[in-house]
This record gives structure tokens, C-alpha cells and sequence, in this order.
């Protein structure tokens, strides 16, 4: 059994799951303050308030499975990247307290609001950050010792770029979960982020195409460009589909938010096809990186065990509040 290569898709399958999940949940925030009084942005806050934490827990899950299995690449990227990390960090507290205080606030409640909407913008955009400061200089040929330049122009792109792709996640969570005058801005609200997010997502392809030529090799010479056509087309079907949904009068339950996932899954995929086998991007290897074989065979186990408790734990929490959301009762 290749074990490095286990672990990759342990890893690249909590941080999914946890880009979809907390994905939509960052993305209400995001898209908060464009709602029109109090009582709309409480809904949307309500929406999230038995899984915002839970959804949290898949970044957790990441974070310790990087440290376990390749824990050169947890020292080098906490190293290189402290800043982003730490502002991400702080903003997922500020956001997370404010889902306790803002229920019970009477003359601050405009402020947790507003630390609801910076907390999620700040995280969202420093995780964007991140992303593009570890596949941004793929091809530059640095070495494991010198440091990473986390703030260009591609990594301040990729931040946006994320931005607005948890928005349009955001707004697909709350066409599901709202309705009257609310559910129908959410879905006029959905659309522009979608025009957005492709327009993101192309800028951010092509840059890494014309700048990163063993990127480009992959994708533009056959036979693997072959291989990898069908990420970009099941984008533009699944790009097609949604806004179909969204122009829909009736209400189209969670099929725009499963849709605008599948967004995300294909991006992520061509990112992964992209940089494979590396682990930090034209610098290590997933080969290069694990770490000795008692400490990750000991450890999967615990993964194993830990792995199908908290997607049941999900499932049966999502199923649980699965219905519309009222400023009433919840639900």
C-alpha cells in the first residue's frame, strides 16, 4: 500500500469537505451585510447555527493529518505562512463569538453583525491567500529552505477569487433555506455570484497556464490533456444547470447549493491534477515529505475509527434541521 499517497487523499478529502461545508457557511457571512434589515441577517445566522461549528471541525481534521503524516510540510507552511494563517484564525473567533452574542444583544447586535461579516470576508480571503501562495510559484524552482512570498498579485486574485466563490455557496444555502422576499434576493443575488465566479475561476486558469509552464504542459499536451477534459466541461454543465435553477420561479430546495458544490469539486480537481505528486507545490513531494511508516500506520487507524463518527454526526445533524429557517422558532 502506498501510504504518502493514503494520506493525500485523506487530506485533499477533509479539506473538501471542509471548503464545501464551511465553504457556504463563510459565505453567508460574506453576503450578510447586502441583506436589507436585522431580521434577515438573523435568519441567515439561524440557518447556520447547528453546523457552523461541526462544519469547522473538517479543518481541524486537516490540520492534524497534515501534522501527522507530513509534518516537514506542517513546519514549513505554518512557518512561511503565519500571518494569513493567524488573520484567518482570529477572524473565525471574531465570527464565532458573534453567533453566541447576537441573539442576546439588544443595542450591539449591529456590531456582531458586522464582526459576522469581517470575521467570514478576513478567513475566507486570508484561506484564498494561502492557496495561492503554495501553487503560485510552482515553477520559480525554489528549494525547501527558501521562504515563500505569500503576498503578489496572484495570491491577492486567489483570496477574491475565493471570496466570491464562498458567496455564491452562501447564496445557494440560503435559497434553500429562506423564503418570501428574502429567498427570492438570494437567488437574483446567486446569479451575479455565479457570472463571478466563472469569471474568477477563468482569470485564475489561464494566469496559471501562461506563468507556470509545467502546469500548462500537463493541461495543454496530449495524452494528459485528454485525461482532463472533462473537469472543464463539467463545469460549464454544472455552471449551466445552476443558473437554470436560479431563473426558476419555484423553489429549488438544495439542488443550486449540490450544483455550485460540484463547482468547487471540479476546480479542486483540476488543482490536484495540476500539482500532482507534489505536496508543496514544485518544492517536496508526497514521497519526499511522509513521515516513518509506525507513525502513520498507528495513526490511520485512529482516522479510520474517527472518520465515519463525525460523517454520521454530520449527516444526522443536517437531516435533523433540514428545513426552512424562521426568526420564530429556528425551524
Amino acid at each position: 500500500m502506498d501510504i504518502a499517497l493514503v494520506y493525500l487523499l485523506l487530506i485533499g478529502f477533509g479539506i473538501l469537505v471542509y471548503v464545501l461545508l464551511d465553504g457556504f457557511s463563510l459565505g453567508v457571512g460574506i453576503i450578510s451585510p447586502l441583506l436589507k434589515n436585522a431580521e434577515e441577517k438573523g435568519i441567515a445566522m439561524k440557518s447556520l447555527s447547528h453546523i457552523w461549528d461541526s462544519n469547522q471541525t473538517w479543518l481541524v481534521f486537516g490540520g492534524v493529518v497534515l501534522f501527522v503524516a507530513f509534518p516537514v510540510v506542517y513546519a514549513f507552511v505554518l512557518s512561511n505562512l503565519y500571518l494569513p494563517i493567524i488573520l484567518m484564525l482570529v477572524a473565525l473567533i471574531f465570527r464565532g463569538v458573534a453567533f453566541e452574542f447576537r441573539f442576546k444583544a439588544d443595542d450591539s447586535q449591529k456590531w456582531w453583525d458586522l464582526s459576522f461579516a469581517l470575521g467570514s470576508i478576513i478567513a475566507t480571503f486570508c484561506q484564498g491567500v494561502i492557496l495561492g501562495a503554495l501553487v503560485g510559484d510552482m515553477s520559480s524552482q525554489k528549494t525547501m529552505d527558501d521562504p515563500v512570498d505569500w503576498l503578489t498579485s496572484f495570491s491577492l486574485l486567489t483570496g477574491l477569487a475565493l471570496v466570491a466563490g464562498y458567496s455564491l455557496l452562501g447564496a445557494c444555502w440560503l435559497v434553500r433555506k429562506t423564503e418570501g422576499a428574502l429567498h427570492n434576493q438570494v437567488k437574483q443575488l446567486a446569479k451575479r455570484l455565479l457570472l463571478a465566479m466563472l469569471g474568477f475561476l477563468a482569470v485564475v486558469s489561464i494566469w496559471m497556464l501562461v506563468e507556470q509552464p509545467a502546469i500548462a504542459e500537463r493541461w495543454l499536451v496530449i495524452p494528459d490533456s485528454l485525461l482532463l477534459i472533462p473537469l472543464p466541461m463539467l463545469t460549464l454543465f454544472f455552471a449551466y444547470k445552476l443558473w437554470g435553477l436560479l431563473k426558476e420561479d419555484n423553489d429549488p430546495g438544495l439542488k443550486p447549493l449540490g450544483y455550485a458544490m460540484g463547482l468547487f469539486m471540479t476546480a479542486f480537481g483540476g488543482l490536484v491534477a495540476g500539482v500532482f505528486p507534489y505536496i508543496i507545490p514544485g518544492r517536496l513531494t508526497i514521497w519526499q515529505a511522509i513521515a516513518p511508516d509506525k507513525s502513520v500506520y498507528f495513526t490511520l487507524v485512529g482516522i479510520l475509527i474517527f472518520i465515519p463518527v463525525i460523517i454520521t454526526y454530520n449527516i444526522y445533524s443536517y437531516r435533523t434541521f433540514s428545513g426552512k429557517t424562521s426568526m420564530k422558532d429556528g425551524y
